[in-house]
């Protein structure tokens, strides 16, 4: 059976099977543990429960075994039955669980939100230049599969012509440490990330430089006042329609897009210490109206650890 008491015993093991070092684990269960009364006293007393507060099945588990139970499961993506298997518990039990520890384990990271809500604070370029090494923030998207949707309307919108499968997309902000600054909800598949930058672009101090990539190409005509760095683009497929190659790019431009993508190599890591997390990296099995908590205690616990380094 798999426990806290078990598991810390071996770091490797424990940073495998968790996503953090124990120190960071413990860290965050100190928080987890200090908000809990709170937490579950609030949850307790909605109107629509018909037990009496402290009524109602106990938890099987302790509270360190239920947080080691939540990564455990978004660090490996196990069905919930191995899950239960390993922790001892039923299935049921194991979504039980997972799902009401969330909310609480969301509240104890340093989400994308809050630090968004720090850089709208930031006054002087000193302030700035701090949180943004170089006044640099780099911007993407990524895609991860969905099950295909039974309703036809949602598996024209949700399907992405450039993965080939139902998926669906989520934009993040990052600085020049890989540290997330800004994080959308999820959007169907189909949807252009131009288009989705349009709509939910983040809010960063206007000294800040924000470098794209190619799917991005155009932003300016939107954002006409944007510092921005974005790849040069050879226009045209093929011939033009009078019969001239469409012209290759300049000596200068091809450094340009090299540097460039150079320096954007900060926020591809960022989505690949994300997605080292299965749940953000597999076919997301669970119902989408939970997406957007996970991303967030995904993008959250990467944050820790940026934080703490």
């Amino acid at each position: 059976m798999l426990s806290y008491e078990r598991l810390s015993k071996k770091p490797a093991i424990f940073r495998s099977f968790t996503g953090l070092d124990v120190t960071e684990f413990d860290s965050v269960y100190e928080e987890v543990e200090s908000r809990y009364r709170d937490f579950e006293r609030k949850r307790l007393s909605g109107r629509d429960r018909k037990n009496d507060v402290g009524g109602g099945r106990p938890f099987k588990l302790d509270l360190d075994d239920r947080l080691l139970l939540l990564l455990v499961y978004y660090r490996l993506y196990i069905t919930s039955t191995l899950a239960g298997f390993l922790f001892d518990v039923d299935h049921s039990t194991v979504l039980r669980d997972t799902h009401m520890l969330e909310l609480l384990v969301r509240e104890c990271l340093p989400l994308p939100k809050k630090v968004q809500k720090v850089t709208r604070r930031l006054r002087t370029i000193e302030e700035v230049e701090e949180f943004f090494p170089g006044l640099k923030a780099f911007i993407d998207s990524t895609e991860q599969e969905i099950p295909r949707p039974k309703d036809a309307k949602k598996r024209k919108t949700h399907y992405s012509g450039k993965k080939r499968r139902h998926t669906v997309k989520t934009q993040l902000a990052v600085n020049s440490k890989g540290l997330i600054v800004h994080k959308t909800d999820h959007a169907r598949g189909r949807r252009h990330d131009l288009d989705l930058y349009r709509q939910r672009h983040p809010h960063l101090p206007k000294e800040v430089e924000q470098y794209f990539d190619r799917g991005y190409d155009g932003v300016r005509n939107y954002f006409p006042d944007l510092r921005c760095a974005i790849p040069f683009k050879r226009r045209g497929r093929g011939r033009g329609h009078r019969g001239e190659k469409a012209p290759d790019l300049t000596p200068e431009q091809k450094a340009f897009n090299s540097e460039l993508s150079t320096e954007r190599v900060v926020v591809e890591h960022t989505i690949s210490r994300m997605k080292k997390f299965r749940i953000m990296a597999d076919e997301f099995r669970n119902r989408l109206k939970h997406y957007d908590v996970m991303t967030d205690i995904v993008s959250g616990l990467i944050n820790l650890r940026i934080l703490g380094q």
